[in-house]
């Protein structure tokens, strides 16, 4: 062996030869190896059926990537209680419905004549300033009582607005654990106060008060009735505008503090920000109870028909012109249309309230 040659150890002969490459690719097939594929769509993989089941007509990609609908299983007790629920929705539904129809019904024979009497027209009765509907030649025109309404609920709402949003700022971010197990309760306390309860406190102790003190002819006007609905208006923004504030989370008002916010700040600049929907909709709220109000409006508001140029004027809202005529009226007549024709007035009121104050929590919390 010439000493140019490598050593071959005895492992390295009883190792087989490893094929070089060339053994393994031949010319032509190192070739075919540089060509451009031809990438045709292969058949999908069908899925392996069971024995005697036909195969499924889907691939096996399909299959996979198919979501599979869970639904849970329920109980006979919560199968009911879903029932119980679906039918009470439907019933509450189906009252206002019918309290729609029944609304509709009574008042729509007023535009019509009727007994040789020649009908109202829709112009005259909406803005029409004279309400007399017991005279010979009746009137009804419903301008001064919707003023009437729209004046007693505006000024209340302006007073009671900011007590109702101060008090719940109040008890949200400033007042103690001790201060509020107190207050609160009280503040609901006081929106359990009959409302005949209240019109008393307003004939007897607020009437003649604004009387000797501001030298007015009656006590019984638009500020007496206003004050009186402000009182129950508060509890219920109170109550609302406290629990919007409430539902800030915690962290958004330590992040204010921890950049160097004081507590008004992070009142005025975050909290109150982040629950202006849950606000608003508390307003609205309590402007509806003040708009809806009955009791109190007939004792203290002074029952003059008129559209108020002062807070000093006696105003008839809608809602007690509905209580004091609806029981001396014959059934059938001009007089009873007109006033089912009001409660159509003051249902679309009430309506356009409550969609205010959805579109305007829905609208902040959107924009949150």
């Amino acid at each position: 062996m010439s000493e140019k040659e490598p050593k071959i150890s005895q492992d390295n002969r009883d190792r087989p030869e490893e094929p070089t490459l060339a053994s393994v690719v031949s010319v032509t097939d190192g070739a075919s190896l540089f060509e451009e594929v031809d990438e045709k769509p292969k058949a999908p993989l069908k899925v392996p059926s069971l024995e005697g089941a036909p195969a499924p007509a889907e691939s096996y990609e399909e299959a996979s990537l198919r979501a599979i609908p869970l639904k849970p299983r329920l109980s006979k007790a919560e199968h009911g209680s879903r029932f119980f629920f679906l039918l009470c929705a439907i019933l509450a539904m189906g009252q206002m419905l019918l309290i729609m129809v029944f609304l509709f019904t009574e008042s729509v024979g007023l535009l019509f004549s009727q007994g040789g009497s020649p009908g109202v027209s829709l112009g005259s009765f909406l803005f029409g300033r004279d309400w007399y509907p017991t005279y010979p030649d009746a009137s009804f025109g419903a301008l001064a009582l919707i003023g009437g309404s729209l004046a007693v609920t505006v000024v209340s709402t302006a007073i009671a607005a900011p007590l109702g949003l101060g008090l719940a700022m109040f008890l949200s971010c400033i007042a103690g654990r001790r201060t509020r197990e107190w207050v609160k309760p009280a503040v609901e306390l006081l929106a359990s106060v009959p409302s005949v309860v209240l019109g008393l406190v307003g004939m007897v102790v607020i009437a003649p008060f604004l009387q000797q003190t501001l030298n007015l002819p009656t006590g019984l006007n638009l500020l007496n009735a206003s004050l009186i609905l402000a009182i129950m208006a508060t509890p219920t923004i109170a109550s609302l505008g406290e629990d919007a504030l409430s539902a800030v989370p915690q962290d958004v008002k330590d992040a204010s503090y921890a950049l160097g916010a004081t507590r008004w700040e992070t009142i005025w600049r975050v909290t109150t920000p982040a629950a202006l929907g849950g606000l608003s909709t508390a307003v609205i709220l309590g402007l509806g109870r003040s708009l809806g109000e009955t009791m109190v409006v007939l004792m203290v508001a002074g029952g003059a028909a008129q559209i108020p140029n002062s807070l000093f004027d006696s105003v008839r809202p809608l809602t007690s012109t509905l209580a004091a005529e609806m029981g001396e009226t014959a059934i059938g007549s001009r007089h009873y249309q007109a006033l089912f024709a009001l409660g159509v007035i003051l249902f679309f009121m009430t309506l356009a309230f409550n969609l205010l104050a959805w579109y305007l929590s829905r609208r902040w919390r959107t924009r949150r």
